[in-house]
């Protein structure tokens, strides 16, 4: 009886992992028939303690018992189960098998190791298929039936193909199943010889030959061999016929019966053909394959996988191969990764896996990256018969993403760095270690000499670095001299195969690269899109084959870096532009200051000696008022001067703006303009009081001299929050947009001011801007529709600076 299809078909029909037959005893259980259980717990033949039974439940109560979930049960037997606690299962259901007589003698159980809802229907499959387990009803017939039975009945009831043949070679018997596998009837062959009807190829023997010898051996046992016969219509079927002598009252008979083998042929043919197909198959994947058979060992490694370990493409794996591989194989975080600890080794042990990386380092090969996705491989009836990985190159895409990394480790490096010489020990590190390469060296471009020089380099823990860095590069000549001409990158994937480099310069560099292990070699232009700026280059200790991707990311970096030079560079020049001007403007302002001092006093001198119909006091006069107007513009460049450097700081105390700025209002009425106020009283701020003033009265002196006669001038004071916010608005000229944020340089002017002939130095706004700044505020210029300029200030209430200056 096939009692494990039996449990088979138990668990198919309740959907259970596993199920099993067993026949309980007085102290252990046997296994009559399993599916799926765990190679540990056995399988068909088993016998088990009754420890391990759950049978020894069913029998005892002689009904079905179901458990939902053996842990959740009060039973505290149930709940500390051994197959719960050694082998994780929390659910069964089972019927008793019974005798003959109907008394149990065992159970056919199904077991799962999640928790179950057996239904109704899960209870009536397996009571149905417990009934294909009964002994038959005995139903013997009467030995005087038995006397009488037919023998051509007898033998169609035989339900494979058979006939009989006597000492002769006559077919005296020949049965149904046999009819319909030959095509003749049993009328058509009964008295006629078997080379005449059926032409037995038997190893190209006559069969009389064969007959003769079966008759005379007379074997107890059959004897099987591979025969061919001719079918009714013509065609040949290859059979495996199974020979035995009868003795009977009529005398001796062969016995044949007969196995229809075409369809195994044929089979066995599409086995061989669909193994060639799955060898050609395996060996044209470009990914890697490998698989174990039900010991663990190695099976299949195709082409491809060979390809990665540096084995021979037709050779048989070496018995040593998991020790082999085992010093290669590393993990996502760069550890050692066991044998046993491999993908296809816990595929071998159940766990499927999806999409691992695994990085191989074979000794004088790139190292690859891979991900991997291996399962267990399960025959029908649930063993494991081994397991299949397959490895996926994904080493471009992982240096990608590393990528991102290494160009965000070199952003915070070069932020956090005050010149590119600090930064590029860091940078290089990052770099070298995204790439798993060996060195990197970094050169930029004198600004004076236009020379190539090095700033920095950075290699791995252990290389011997003598005479490798800081050599000096040569225009046009190897790897950083090629690009610091062309400024095009430069790959060169095997030094040691690189015909290019000819010269004596190239070869010793080649030379000194070889002695230190280097294979490949990629430097990139450092630029900021415009100039040459640097070259970066970088050293490989194995061949490297993905140019584009690695040059367009050291592009990447090599362009982080060209905008951080120009970027310092750029810093650099505008403070030395302002210290020449800061310079400048103080060596002026004290020139000028002592001459024009002289000037306004002599010219006043003068004037006062002169009569007042005089014409040459008017000329006196215009000269001490131009003087004046000098020396006002000097006073502000030296304010301006100290303001910025710090030389002139800013008497904070507790001030009232809008009592400033009411003052100021007063003193600047003209009788061509009205002002307009809107403020509150009082308005409290942290400040200077008198550089606020000075800023209030530039703001009310422009705001008068670009307005029309008769028009307005609004004055507005309000509290935001913790900030104040005094706004001047006037209906003048306004100023262009694109000049608005322009006005507030040193001596600059609005195109339509210097059309309009209004005088002015461009110095007010600047030195405006300058205390608002020195406060914590801003300062802006806005449009006033529909014509006309707002000036808005901001300032913070209440100042920390302001308030440490105080307590000082």
């Amino acid at each position: 009886m096939p009692v494990n299809e039996i449990a088979r078909l138990a668990a198919r029909l309740t959907g259970a992992q596993m199920a099993v037959v067993t026949l309980v005893g007085s102290d252990e259980e046997f296994f009559a028939g399993t599916f799926a259980l765990p190679e540990k717990l056995g399988g068909q033949g088993k016998r088990l303690p009754l420890e391990y039974s759950l049978c020894k439940y069913v029998v005892s109560a002689d009904h079905l018992i179901g458990v939902e979930d053996m842990l959740a049960t009060e039973d505290p037997e149930l709940c500390e189960h051994l197959l719960t606690t050694e082998y994780g299962v929390r659910a069964f259901l089972s019927v008793p098998v019974r005798d003959a007589e109907d008394r149990p003698l065992g159970s056919l159980t199904v077991l799962d190791t999640e928790v179950r809802e057996w239904t109704d229907e899960h209870s009536a499959a397996l009571l149905e298929i417990e009934n294909l387990l009964r002994p038959p009803v005995d139903s013997a017939p009467p030995p005087e039936a038995v006397a009488g039975l037919d023998s051509a009945a007898l033998l169609d009831s035989v339900p494979q193909a058979l006939l009989a043949v006597d000492v002769r070679g006559t077919i005296v018997g020949f049965n149904r199943a046999a009819e319909d596998l030959l095509g003749y009837t049993s009328a058509e062959v009964h008295g006629r010889s078997l080379d005449e009807c059926l032409r037995p190829d038997y190893d190209h023997q006559p069969i009389g030959a064969a007959l003769d010898r079966l008759f005379a051996a007379a074997p107890t046992r059959p004897v099987r061999r591979q025969v061919g016969l001719r079918h009714r219509d013509g065609h040949y079927l290859l059979t495996e016929v199974a020979l035995t002598v009868v003795r009977g009252a009529t005398g001796a008979l062969a016995c044949v019966l007969i196995t229809d083998l075409t369809g195994h042929k044929a089979a066995a043919e599409r086995a061989d053909h669909n193994a060639s197909f799955l060898a050609t198959l395996l060996e044209s994947l470009s990914v890697g394959v490998i698989a174990c058979d039900a010991s663990g060992q190695l099976v299949v490694m195709n082409r491809a996988l060979r390809e990665v370990y540096g084995l021979p493409a037709t050779s048989d794996l070496p018995p040593d191969y998991a020790t082999a591989v085992g010093s290669v194989l590393y993990d996502s975080d760069h550890q050692p990764l066991p044998w046993e600890r491999a993908p296809l080794m816990r595929a071998y042990a159940g766990e499927y896996v999806r999409d691992t990386d695994v990085i191989i380092a074979v000794p004088g090969h790139r190292t690859r990256t891979f991900a991997v996705t291996a399962q267990p491989i399960v025959a029908p009836d649930g063993r494991r018969t081994g397991a299949v990985a397959v490895a996926h190159e994904v080493t471009a895409v992982r240096k990608v993403e590393v990528f991102r990394e290494c160009h965000h480790l070199v952003e915070q490096a070069l932020k956090s760095a005050a010149s590119v010489a600090e930064a590029t020990p860091t940078v290089l590190q990052a770099v070298v270690s995204t790439l798993g390469w060996s060195a990197a060296e970094l050169y930029l471009v004198d600004e004076t000499t236009r020379q190539l020089h090095a700033v920095g380099h950075w290699n791995v823990p252990g290389m011997d670095t003598a005479n490798f860095f800081g050599h000096t590069p040569v225009k046009g000549a190897g790897a950083t001299g090629r690009v610091w001409r062309t400024g095009q990158p430069f790959w060169i994937r095997d030094i040691g195969e690189a015909t290019m480099l000819r010269s004596p310069f190239e070869r010793e560099r080649v030379e000194i690269c070889l002695r230190h292990g280097i294979h490949t070699v990629l430097a990139v232009p450092v630029s900021d899109g415009r100039s040459l700026l640097g070259v970066l280059t970088c050293y490989a200790g194995a061949a490297e084959h993905h140019e584009d991707m690695l040059t367009v990311l050291l592009d990447g970096v090599a362009a982080q870096i060209g905008t951080f030079v120009a970027l310092r560079r750029a810093e650099e020049l505008s403070r030395q532009l302002g210290r020449v001007q800061d310079d400048f403007i103080s060596l002026v302002g004290h020139e000028l200051r002592t001459p024009l001092t002289a000037i306004t006093a002599y010219a006043g001198m003068l004037a006062d000696d002169i009569a007042e119909e005089d014409d040459g006091r008017a000329m006196v006069q215009s000269i001490e008022r131009n003087a004046a107007e000098l020396q006002a513009i000097v006073a502000t460049l030296l304010d301006l001067a100290g303001l910025d450097s710090g030389h002139l700081p800013l008497d904070i105390q507790a001030i009232d703006l809008a009592e400033i700025v009411d003052e100021v209002e007063a003193a600047s009425h003209h009788h061509d303009v009205r002002f307009l106020t809107d403020m509150p009283l009082p308005v409290r701020i942290d400040g200077d009081a008198v550089r606020l003033r000075q800023v209030i009265q530039d703001l009310l002196d422009n705001a008068v001299k670009y307005s029309p006669a008769g028009s307005d001038v609004h004055i507005s004071l309000k509290t935001d929050g913790p900030m104040v916010e005094l706004c001047v608005s006037d209906e003048g000229i306004g100023t262009p947009s694109e000049e608005r944020e322009r006005v507030f340089d040193r001596f600059y002017r609005g195109s339509n001011v210097r059309h309009h002939g209004t005088t002015g130095s461009g110095l007010g706004l600047s030195r405006a801007r300058t205390i608002i700044n020195l406060h914590g505020g801003t300062i802006a210029l806005l449009d006033n529709e529909p014509t006309g300029t707002t000036v808005c200030v901001r300032l913070p209430l209440e100042n920390d600076a302001a308030r440490t200056v105080r307590s000082l």
